[in-house]
């Protein structure tokens, strides 16, 4: 085989969305991931621009885990020509299949909004894709075993090792012609609610580091007493507590913490509502996929029947006129979309309302606005005040810290020949380049939106 491997950033550098890795070789050419950018409008608008490679050749894609900003682009690469399979874990293909799904019809419905009302100056507003396009791209994936190696060539073979972060999350291994290329994806933490540790890759040949929380540790909260004291002081003023929420984990992670701080008695039976649609399919990927999550049968048919689980737009309107004290889980968890936003509408302006964000709010998000003080947040067009109490709490993150991406790194025995840190903000990337320098003296850099690197095999 022909000695050089091209790679290809396509997404991910220097921001923490869009993650796409394009491995072109003599034999087969792989995408890692192929994610949609989230947040500030530049970046969003580069979903619309072609990708600048052949994605015709590309032979196959292989998935880190279903979040969109690592599957929420195939249906735009299938538009432009892609015609192979496209790999992962079973939980992770579940996952992907219901964000595709509904983040089409999420697409569709804005669409249709703001041809409606006029707030765009596209002439039509069109969807980024389809809920058909979405179903179509659906019927490329394949399912894969973990910690098994695949063949995808005669000296192409990779393997998905588990990661924590989400369910059906990996960390992606690929040995090329006896060289191995190692993807982090999202790495997850120690000591999760509902996952188990990640598993740590032993050698790296080229290392693909994500680094979203590069230059920060995690806060040491007592997030259960934090939970508890906003569900008293909701109780107390006769309030809601609004927590926007990512929908993968992060939402069944907090109705396991809720469940669990009433079962102990420290909060009493205030009403909890789910409105999330797609948090409940994902909920019944936990219940089909049990090896995955720590959660027994019992807990989490016992974690499902405390809280209310919310389908219609009726439903979510119901529980806004509900005038008991009561808490609301919505998506999305940036506040970039989704049905919290008609709850933000209707009471970010009310000064007995509580928003607690729970995890990174990209650059260019209603959620980083709202973190950095906002007063006031632009929802479809209209601008509402924010009189409503912000807080936050980063300490349910299910990305690693700095501290622990080095940790996940410690058992490598090998000095790695490159070392790309991806998948965060250039001020996390070149703190944690520094930090990696000084605890292992490897040379990593932090590349550029569409650079290439060739490397010899």
């Amino acid at each position: 085989m022909d000695r050089h491997v091209n790679i290809h950033f396509l997404g991910a550098t220097e921001v923490v969305t869009g993650s796409k890795f394009l491995i072109e070789t003599s034999e087969i050419n792989i995408l890692i991931d192929c994610g949609m950018f989230q947040g500030l409008k530049n970046l969003r608008e580069l979903n619309w621009s072609h990708l600048p490679v052949d994605v015709k050749s590309i032979d196959v894609v292989l998935l880190t885990h279903g979040h969109l900003d690592h599957v929420g682009y195939l249906p735009r690469l299938l538009k432009q020509g892609f015609m192979g399979k496209i790999l992962g874990t079973a939980p992770t293909l579940s996952i992907a299949q219901i964000i595709l799904k509904d983040s089409a019809k999420i697409h569709e419905e804005e669409a249709e909004r703001a041809n409606k009302k006029k707030y765009t100056k596209h002439t039509p507003a069109l969807p980024f894709y389809t809920v058909l396009e979405a179903e179509k791209t659906i019927e490329h994936f394949q399912v894969e075993m973990l910690d098994q190696w695949i063949t995808l060539s005669e000296h192409i073979a990779f393997r998905f090792q588990y990661n924590g972060h989400i369910i059906g999350a990996t960390f992606i291994e690929l040995d090329i012609n006896g060289k191995r290329f190692v993807f982090s994806g999202d790495i997850g933490r120690p000591n999760d609610y509902l996952l188990d540790n990640p598993k740590k890759p032993e050698w790296a040949d080229i290392l693909f580091l994500e680094g979203t929380y590069g230059n920060r540790l995690h806060p040491k909260e007592d997030v259960e007493g934090l939970l508890s004291t906003l569900a008293m002081e909701t109780i107390n003023k006769r309030g809601t507590l609004i927590i926007p929420s990512f929908v993968v984990e992060r939402l069944q992670t907090l109705m396991y913490v809720l469940w669990k701080l009433y079962q102990k008695n420290r909060i009493p039976n205030i009403p909890i509502f789910i409105d999330s649609p797609m948090g409940n399919n994902v909920l019944e990927v936990f219940e089909r996929f049990p090896k995955w999550h720590k959660l027994s049968h019992e807990s989490y048919r016992n974690m499902c029947a405390h809280v209310t689980l919310l389908e219609s737009y009726r439903e979510t309107w119901d529980s806004i006129d509900d005038q008991r004290s009561k808490i609301i889980i919505a998506g999305s968890g940036m506040v970039t979309g989704g049905r919290v936003l008609t709850y933000l509408q209707q009471l970010i302006d009310n000064p007995n309302t509580t928003v607690l964000l729970v995890g990174y709010q990209a650059e260019g998000t209603r959620g980083r606005q709202l973190v950095e003080g906002a007063h006031e947040i632009r929802i479809f067009g209209k601008y509402y005040p924010v009189n409503a109490q912000i807080k936050h709490i980063e300490s349910l993150s299910a990305h690693a810290d700095q501290n622990e991406i080095l940790d996940w790194t410690n058992r490598i025995k090998n000095i790695p020949e490159k070392v790309f840190l991806i998948h965060g903000e250039a001020d996390a990337l070149n703190t944690l380049r520094i930090k990696i320098k000084d605890t292992y003296n490897w040379n990593a850099t932090i590349p550029h939106l569409y650079d290439a690197e060739t490397v010899l095999i």
